[in-house]
């Protein structure tokens, strides 16, 4: 488990990895997306939390309903995706602590604190939003992860009881090159880390 991964594997990953806008719309299965989801989940959140909830959207009808939500400039590359994914944060993630973190009594470290469930909450399904990208892509798919789209709206219509909130979403496929823009750079070691 200490073996560096390949110069091709993390290339795949990080370094030659792209954001996507375009997509060749190839279907992908339910039995892919339980793998990605397997995959990704192994990955760690705040106290084993685990609450980011994921709703991949791909029939005709679910994208429908998506587009209504989005800014203008997602609309063409979402139509064209396998699949969009809503990263969402279940506000009531402590409800499965006995089953998450059996050792402890977690559950009551989150009841009646909703300061301390919004940030572990949105901290953590970040996170979990960031492996499903990092799992997609060892499995061969491309992502566009985005925002641009109406938070409130998009809530109202796929969560209408408030308990999950949508975070930000992920196009999911296999990207094709028209509509990759010039790679920008990123800030150098000494402009983003300091050694204490």
């Amino acid at each position: 488990m200490n073996s560096k991964l390949d110069i091709e594997a993390r290339k795949q990953l990080f370094s030659e990895a792209r954001t996507y806008n375009s997509w060749n719309g190839e279907p992908i299965s339910d039995e892919a997306l339980e793998e990605l989801y397997e995959l990704a989940k192994w990955g760690p959140t705040a106290a084993n939390s685990n609450p980011a909830r994921f709703v991949f959207v791909r029939s005709p009808e679910g994208k429908a309903r998506l587009i209504k939500h989005l800014s203008p400039g997602n609309v063409e590359k979402t139509q064209s995706a396998s699949v969009c994914v809503i990263v969402a944060l279940d506000s009531e993630f402590y409800e499965f602590m006995p089953q998450l973190f059996p050792s402890r009594d977690m559950k009551a470290t989150f009841i009646a604190k909703p300061d301390l469930i919004e940030e572990t909450g949105t901290r953590s399904s970040i996170l979990q939003g960031a492996y499903l990208m990092l799992a997609a892509r060892s499995l061969g798919y491309d992502v566009g992860p985005m925002s641009g789209f109406d938070n409130a709206s998009l809530d109202a219509d796929f969560f209408p009881d408030g308990r999950w909130k949508s975070n930000f979403l992920i196009n999911l496929g296999r990207g094709t090159p028209e509509g990759l823009f010039e790679r920008n750079p990123r800030l150098q070691f000494d402009q983003a880390c300091r050694l204490v």
